[in-house]
């Protein structure tokens, strides 16, 4: 998982985050209120500015452009900017507002009182044509385009679309963190993030469970004519809902939550690169996902590095599974489960291979394919024809064994990683689904007739077209199981 070659640029509202540390000793005299003594101050980069500092800490390069007062405040978002490394700023300084600026009072590890400066003013001609300027001149150079919306002026009507046209034009994706109700004025972003309670404003619907979340999601799509909306549902995880009809959860791993603030800056920062870098909407999710959990356990407004990441996604595998990603006896698993699996082992930088076939009658030939195919790879998932499958293929007196059978005894394999079913004619969508890195079949079929192979070369994977163990064939096997013994 690298994204040092990748660039993200970030609009929006740039904010500083004061955090001031406190002992509460005892209640005042004058009114009911806790007498705070102050033990220290640490200042970071809000908003947009955490976005930023998210980007820069998985190992991206990201620019920033947002307001800046000419105030104290601003003066501390500046300095900020300058010793942050990988982070390249574009902000533009404004007179005639005040810097955001959040100050929270700590005290016995929980915040006390909160007192915010700023101006929710929309960005004036003159703040607006400056921001222009510097998408302008970073759109040809960035992989992904983030619309930190915070409310604060700075993302108005005018600038998103222009942006957003903009980024179309380039061929860069569009991620929007949104604050306006009105998804409209998101038009043409290719993946808009709002939590559970920003989706239930949006779209005036309920969104209690996940199939009421899909609704929502639904309707706010076409509103804002998106290619995507990630919800972000808390300890519930997240849902992916796609223009093209296809739907995707990932649950979120419990452990203990100690702030949750800034963890869909977090969200937003991983996804871009993610997509930036090549991976899928749903990869990219479920490696968000790991990255929301790492901060949530961190106090104030945090970051994730890609290591903790990586350590995240690994603890989600033994979570699931008991191990490092090993089969469960039961053999099949949900697609939705190996869709998780192999984000994460893509993200661990692991390389995933996939085979698929009936496998009915488990011979030398099939543990042969199967011992070269994880040969090719670091983790390997089986696709196995459904029995009505089976029974289109080969005729009603087949499968000689049912999909449990088969799959459990494929699943005990030491070469087998994880076993998925499908009910399809071909295995096409299931490996548009996975998109592996080795695809593989047997030196029967040629390049030309392994169904998914244009798909997974045009991702940069391969084929690989395993040697046969000659004269072992199922069909083979069953014939002579039939055939009338002769007395002799």
């Amino acid at each position: 998982m690298d994204f040092s070659n990748i660039q993200v640029l970030c609009v929006g509202d740039v904010m500083l985050d004061r955090f001031v540390t406190c002992d509460m000793e005892r209640i005042s005299p004058e009114a009911p209120v806790p007498i705070l003594r102050l033990r220290g101050t640490r200042e970071m980069l809000g908003g947009a500015g955490n976005v930023a500092s998210n980007v820069a800490a998985l190992g991206g390069t990201v620019v920033l452009a947002g307001l800046v007062g000419m105030d104290a405040a601003g003066d501390a978002v500046r300095r900020l900017l300058l010793g942050l490394p990988r982070l390249v700023s574009a902000a533009v300084d404004t007179p005639g507002r005040p810097t955001t600026c959040k100050t929270r009072f700590i005290a016995a590890n929980q915040q006390v009182v909160r007192a915010d400066e700023e101006s929710q003013a929309a960005a004036g001609p003159a703040e607006e044509a400056a921001l222009l300027d510097a998408v302008r001149t970073w759109i040809g150079r960035v992989g992904a385009v983030v619309l930190a919306d915070y409310g604060k002026g700075a993302l108005t009507p005018a600038l998103v679309a222009q942006v957003v046209a903009l980024a179309r034009a380039a061929g860069v994706p569009v991620f929007v963190d949104p604050k306006s109700p009105d998804f409209s004025r998101y038009r043409g972003a290719t993946c808009i993030t709002p939590n559970l309670k920003e989706l239930a404003e949006a779209s005036g619907m309920a969104v209690d469970g996940t199939d009421a979340v899909v609704q929502a999601a639904r309707h706010v799509l076409g509103q804002a004519a998106a290619d995507a909306i990630l919800v972000t549902r808390s300890e519930k995880g997240m849902t992916l809902v796609e223009a093209t009809g296809t739907v995707q959860s990932v649950p979120a791993r419990a452990r203990a939550v100690f702030d949750v603030s800034g963890a869909g800056d977090t969200v937003i920062a991983a996804l871009a690169l993610c997509v930036a870098a090549g991976r899928t909407l749903a990869q990219a999710m479920h490696i968000a996902n790991a990255a929301a959990s790492v901060v949530v356990s961190k106090p104030g407004t945090a970051t994730a590095t890609v290591p903790e990441v990586l350590r995240e996604l690994g603890a989600q595998d033994e979570d699931q599974t008991g191990d490092t990603g090993a089969p469960e006896p039961d053999g099949v698993r949900p697609l939705p489960e190996v869709q998780a699996l192999v984000a994460r082992w893509k993200a661990q930088g692991l390389k995933v291979g996939l085979t698929n076939g009936c496998f009915d009658i488990l011979h030398p030939g099939h543990v042969s394919l199967l011992a070269q195919a994880r040969a090719g790879c670091d983790r390997l998932v089986v696709a196995l024809n459904t029995d009505a499958s089976v029974r289109r293929l080969k005729g009603p007196s087949r499968p000689v064994n049912p999909l449990d059978g088969r799959a459990r005894v494929v699943a005990a394999l030491r070469h087998v990683d994880a076993v998925v079913a499908f009910d399809e004619p071909t295995p096409l969508e299931l490996i548009r689904s996975l998109l592996p890195d080795v695809l593989v079949k047997g030196a029967d079929y040629t390049l030309d007739q392994v169904v998914g192979a244009d798909t997974v070369q045009a991702a940069g994977g391969r084929v690989l077209l395993a040697s046969l163990v000659p004269g072992v064939s199922t069909t083979g096997i069953v014939a002579r199981m039939r055939k009338p013994v002769v007395p002799a």
